[in-house]
C-alpha cells in the first residue's frame, strides 16, 4: 500500500487505513508498536489483555470490599427491575 508523507509542524505524517484501526479496534490516541528494521517499518497493535473474573476476584486478597450503610442506601436505577 503506497502512503504519501505529509508534513506537520515538524515532522511527517502519514494515514492510518481505516480497515486496520477497525480491525484493531483503534481510535484517536491508540498506541501502536513500530518496529523499524533498515527500510522497513512495520506497525502492531498491541493486543489487548483479556480478564477473567475469576481471575480478577482471585487476585483481590480479602474479597469484596463492604460499603458501610449499602444496604440503606436508595435505588438509582434499575437495581430492582
Amino acid at each position: 500500500m503506497l502512503q504519501t508523507l505529509r508534513k506537520a509542524g515538524g515532522s511527517l505524517v502519514m494515514t492510518v487505513p481505516k480497515v486496520f484501526v477497525e480491525q484493531n479496534g483503534l481510535g484517536e490516541g491508540s498506541q501502536v508498536e513500530l518496529h523499524l528494521l533498515g527500510k522497513k517499518m512495520t506497525v502492531e497493535a498491541p493486543t489487548r489483555p483479556r480478564y477473567k473474573l475469576a481471575d480478577l476476584m482471585a487476585e483481590m486478597s480479602e474479597g469484596l470490599p463492604r460499603v458501610d450503610g449499602w444496604e440503606e442506601m436508595p435505588t438509582v436505577g434499575l437495581e430492582n427491575g
